[in-house]
């Protein structure tokens, strides 16, 4: 057995092993998908292992997230921190090898993995990012930015929609240094594929624009390299490499469902050694297997130091582009909360608006801000005007054509934020989020600033109807830990929202109207607290809360000041972000919503269960929890209780209580 071959088992008995100890995993990729990433990571893989960050490595993805012993084994094996003790201590409490590959967790994981589709998304994302930061930084002689990106799929996310929307769009963009493995075994968990998945997928790629290459023994390393070389020298076109394996190789399941989501078995694991004429004890590895750590860092820092050396003298040559460069890898920002500019606008608008007129401030003062919308933009007010449009023939440009692929969308801004560089932002219509929710989840979990602009916010989208008014969006965002939600009553809370977007760390979602609002002396800088007092009660202890985010704002002032006619006297307070008022200290909350003060209303066009903990046992809310109707704004607010008499007439009646 040569060294390449004893390699490659050396990935498929460790990963085997590493499932049957935990007693749970996938072992049925990792046996048939080791000769693809042994070819990857030992001859094609720009790394380095003792610094994963470096920053022109090439980007591994395993799109198939279930077999992630299969990133473990290489990692080990080709010498990043993990440790055989990590390898035995799969799926276990705080180990470093989680039962699906998991971003800043394990070092040498590019993103988060396991939602099938989302992976090949996020490899798009990062195909783009160095594209544009290569359009952007190169020059003759200096390829600062010179990688690719490599995914490894199975059937399950060739089967998924969003693995459609992206390879369109990579396609359309001509992704030349995006390469994807496509893991061909023809079996998910219900059996062989030809029960509910029969296309030509190396038709459907074709037609999307992608060089399509068939290696049809996935265990012969020599088409592998092949294949990727052929792959390599394509510029103009992504490339699916079509890999033809045997799910399970070598175990005496091979070939069938049985060995794709449950251990072998250890009688099964034992004939699987024999098999492949595996003689080490477990979890032990031939010494040229053990060498391969030693000699791969050594060739990563070898790589490192290259282009170290290259960017020390491309600093000489262009030291305006090198401090650029410096500045948006490490995402430094001015000093946004202290520019006036930002704070200031000519009318009173819809927030979309305001979230406009702020965006295209900030495309002056954040040059590496990139995004765009899902064939939205003239609705979502969401591109930046001194900015070209990114094309294949462009790839400079910072505003994005996403095309109506929503899901994709929010996918590819996360895979731009992993790489690093950017600060993306995606845009669509409110009602349309539930297309995102699944890759919103993950930008949450991986706690990266993604920016999700999404207008057309609650009854007031009006006419278009039911089908496209939001009113359990607002709690289902709400819900997903690690996201905040901001939903502005006006220009300036506006502003806040996109600073508190660019300057935290995690992803927030700007909820914006339609219509147009009032706008309000009182707001500004506070709103960055999440919650405040707009406008205050002439007592020491008001008689009634009105606590309102958005456009029912309006109302509660106006409330306000018929309740004075009634003797009673309310403080307003303003609600456009729960999660970074809930951030604040119990002594700022207690200052803002006093827990003596019983009586309150709480205003909101939407889901009335985000507002329980704000109203109390003794509150009222005006909320929606039913879906709309068709017909102008103006006439959906009076009929769902959205009024000014209704506010006054819930506010007196928790007076009274």
């Amino acid at each position: 057995m040569n060294k390449a071959q004893e390699t490659v088992n050396a990935i498929r008995i460790l990963s085997a092993e590493a499932i049957q100890k935990a007693n749970s995993g996938h072992p049925g990729l990792p046996l048939g998908s080791a000769p693809i990433g042994y070819t990857l990571f030992a001859d094609f893989l720009k790394f380095n292992p003792k610094n994963p960050n470096f920053d022109d490595r090439d980007r591994f993805v395993l799109s198939a997230g279930h077999g992630s012993m299969l990133q473990y084994s290489l990692l080990h094996i080709f010498g990043y921190d993990v440790t055989m003790e990590d390898i035995k201590n799969f799926r276990q409490l705080g180990s470093k090898t989680p039962g699906h590959p998991e971003y800043k967790h394990t070092p040498g994981v590019e993103t988060t993995t396991g939602p099938l589709g989302q992976g090949i998304a996020n490899a798009v994302g990062m195909a783009i990012a160095e594209a544009h930061l290569a359009a952007t930084f190169n020059r003759e002689g200096f390829p600062v930015v010179d990688h690719y990106t490599y995914a490894l799929c199975g059937d399950g996310c060739m089967q998924e929609g969003i693995e459609y929307e992206a390879a369109s769009l990579a396609g359309t963009l001509k992704l030349g240094k995006l390469i994807v493995f496509y893991d061909d075994n023809e079996i998910t968990i219900e059996g062989n594929t030809d029960v509910a998945f029969t296309e030509d997928v190396a038709a459907r790629h074709k037609a999307q624009g992608w060089q399509v290459i068939d290696v049809k023994d996935g265990n012969d390393l020599n088409a592998i390299k092949k294949a990727v070389k052929k792959a390599k020298a394509e510029t103009t076109k992504p490339s699916l490499i079509i890999c033809h394996t045997t799910i399970g190789y070598g175990s005496p399941l091979a070939g069938t469902h049985d060995c794709h989501g449950a251990p072998l078995g250890e009688e099964n694991l034992a004939k699987t050694k024999e098999n492949l004429g595996w003689t080490c004890a477990p979890f032990e590895r031939p010494a040229s297997v053990r060498s391969l750590a030693r000699s791969y860092r050594v060739k990563g820092g070898k790589i490192e130091r290259a282009w170290n050396a290259m960017f020390e003298q491309y600093a000489e040559k262009y030291p305006d582009l090198a401090a650029q460069y410096k500045d948006w890898m490490a995402g430094k920002l001015p000093d946004l909360v202290n520019n006036d500019d930002l704070w200031q606008f000519p009318k009173a608008d819809a927030t979309r608006g305001s979230s406009f007129t702020v965006l295209n401030k900030l495309a002056t003062l954040v040059p590496n801000l990139i995004g765009g919308s899902a064939d939205l933009a003239p609705s979502n007010k969401s591109n930046m005007k001194s900015r070209e449009y990114m094309s294949a023939d462009n790839m400079a440009g910072s505003n994005i054509h996403f095309g109506i692929r929503e899901h994709a969308m929010a996918a590819i801004t996360n895979g731009m934020l992993v790489h690093g560089g950017l600060r993306a932002y995606c845009a669509t219509f409110f009602v349309f989020s539930d297309y995102m929710k699944n890759a919103m989840r993950l930008s949450a979990m991986m706690n990266i600033p993604a920016i999700y602009i999404l207008t057309h916010d609650s009854i007031g989208v009006g006419e278009d109807g039911c089908t496209h008014e939001p009113v359990e969006q607002l709690v289902g965002l709400r819900s997903i830990p690690n996201m905040k939600v901001f939903r502005p009553c006006d220009n300036k809370e506006t502003t806040a929202a996109w600073i508190t977007a660019l300057t935290t760390q995690s992803p927030t979602a700007l909820v914006l109207t339609r219509q147009t609002l009032a706008q309000n002396e009182t707001s500004g800088v506070n709103a960055l607290k999440g919650g405040y007092i707009l406008s205050d009660s002439e007592k020491a202890t008001p008689d009634v809360l009105l606590i309102a985010s958005g456009s029912e704002v309006e109302l509660t002032v106006k409330a306000q000041a018929e309740l004075k006619a009634h003797g009673v006297d309310a403080r307003v307070v303003s609600m456009p972000c729960m999660e970074l008022f809930e951030a604040q200290s119990a002594r700022y909350k207690e200052s803002v919503i006093p827990s003596k003060v019983r009586a309150r209303v709480c205003v909101e066009a939407g889901s009335s269960y985000s507002w329980y903990k704000y109203a109390g046992l003794d509150g009222e809310i005006i909320s929606m929890d039913t879906f709309g109707a068709s017909a102008p704004a103006k006439q959906l607010f009076e009929k769902y209780g959205f009024t000014v008499a209704n506010v006054v007439e819930k506010a007196l009646k928790t007076v009274r209580k």
